[in-house]
């Protein structure tokens, strides 16, 4: 009796447990269970209906598990006794099928929500191209290139390309719309239209490799003035460096092998390997979202970046002097 008391009590705090997990995932800042937008509202209503479907479709296959349980080893009647049958056909036939339509109701009326935006509804396009592993994110008929960070304007319907430069990643933001799959030579869209400033994080739904976890992305919804001047600011070469220290830095940025993998508009620095870095200073993060960008998780991730993500395919800095580290950083931080 003490044996099945302790169960019983192990079996509740696992169950409590879960319970927590499960609602603090949906107090999540990443959930599609915390809409922001009119079409993750209407995925999150499809969610919670198939959630109560499942949970009616399992009740039924609990109860016809109690039944026969409860029936088990009584004699029958001459096969005049249609109880079973109908019993099965009812619970385990009718229902689900009852279940299964009305879901496929909500399902049809979620998918023109979720389409990709018609030709020439949106005012904007934007380009992000998935690679292992970093988002890069550019801005047609602008200069503007950036990496993990997409800066839209507010109440303003965004055309979001998608596309891959290596292997099968996915472009997903819960809270602002479905999850879109970006295969080698093939483009995929997707409308995002926030109503409210903010920062929406993102990742990457489909195992794309090693450091699949850490492709993370943030979706930075700015007022319509404050994106302007973010784009056109983005647009510009990087600034000249102004400080002796930024001078070194500056040299061995495109002296050393850094050059050979990342773009500083307006140097010789045109690689194309790793994110563009003309305004890495205005980041506020690096590694996809991996570390903050501050000088010291910067002077880290150059000295060692497989320290921080095993598996990245940016080579370590730890033969050069601190000192010369220090001045990269000094070069890189000016970048705003």
């Amino acid at each position: 009796m003490s044996l099945g008391r302790a169960g019983g009590r192990r079996w509740t705090r696992v169950a409590v447990l879960g319970l927590l997990l499960v609602a603090s995932g949906c107090n999540s800042n990443q959930s599609v269970t915390n809409p922001a937008t009119t079409p993750a509202s209407d995925i999150a209503t499809l969610w919670w209906a198939m959630f109560a479907g499942a949970m009616v479709i399992f009740a039924l296959v609990l109860g016809l598990l109690v039944l026969a349980y409860v029936r088990r080893g009584r004699p029958g009647s001459g096969g005049d006794d249609r109880g079973p049958y109908r019993v099965i056909l009812g619970g385990g036939l009718a229902a689900p099928i009852v279940v299964l339509s009305i879901l496929f109701i909500f399902v049809i009326r979620v998918m023109p929500a979720v389409s990709a935006p018609p030709p020439g509804s949106t005012k904007l396009t934007v380009d992000v191209i998935g690679h292992q592993w970093f988002w890069e994110v550019r801005y047609p008929g602008t200069a503007a290139v950036t990496a993990n960070e997409i800066h839209i304007p507010a109440r303003t319907p965004v055309n979001l390309v998608a596309r891959t430069a290596d292997v099968i990643h996915s472009f997903w933001v819960p809270r602002l719309n479905r999850k879109i799959d970006m295969i080698p030579g093939r483009t995929n869209r997707i409308e995002l239209d926030a109503p409210q400033t903010g920062v929406y994080p993102g990742q990457c739904s489909e195992f794309c490799g090693l450091e699949h976890a850490d492709m993370g992305l943030e979706v930075v919804v700015q007022t319509p003035a404050a994106f302007r001047a973010w784009l056109a600011d983005q647009a510009r070469p990087a600034r000249a460096p102004t400080t002796p220290q930024e001078l070194q830095g500056r040299q061995v940025f495109l002296t050393a092998s850094c050059a050979d993998c990342h773009t500083i508009r307006g140097t010789p620095a045109v690689g194309r390997a790793g994110p563009d870095l003309t305004h890495v200073g205005s980041r506020q993060t690096i590694a996809a979202l991996t570390l903050p960008n501050t000088p010291s998780s910067l002077f880290d991730w150059i000295t060692n970046p497989q320290l921080y993500k095993p598996g990245a395919r940016m080579p370590g800095f730890a033969s050069l002097p601190a000192s010369t580290r220090r001045a990269l950083v000094a070069y890189l931080e000016s970048l705003t």
